[in-house]
């Protein structure tokens, strides 16, 4: 009987969908979803903007990063990533502070680099 519920229990944890878990401090990844950035991103593929692990695999090992990236969050901004958006920006956000957009950045960086398909 037990050798049953063992398996029943198996085979109901192997039938749940697997779910990515993202690197990085969690609570920063709540701040991010309250400032609406997953509207846009997603950690492993392209929404409107570019996927996290895209910016995480093309930032990699760059001095300065974090802050470059910061800034890029506070001001908004278009350039870089156009020919997978399609020149849609990324609108700012003038309400994060410097640290707090640091914090974000450095979620990002956390993430599994991903090299972005080719546009």
């Amino acid at each position: 009987m037990k050798k049953i519920a063992v398996s029943l229990a198996l085979a109901a944890a192997m039938a749940l969908p697997v779910v990515a878990l993202a690197n990085g401090n969690p609570q920063t990844k709540s701040a991010m979803t309250a400032n609406g950035c997953f509207a846009c991103h997603a950690v492993t593929h392209k929404v409107v903007g570019p996927a996290y692990g895209w910016v995480a695999y093309t930032f990699a090992h760059k001095p300065g990063a974090d802050v470059k990236l910061a800034h890029k969050i506070i001001s908004g901004g278009a350039g870089r990533w156009n020919a997978w958006t399609g020149g849609i920006p990324m609108p700012p956000h003038p309400q994060l502070t410097l640290a707090q957009a640091e914090q974000m950045a450095d979620w990002v960086l956390a993430q599994k680099p991903i090299a972005p398909p080719k546009p």
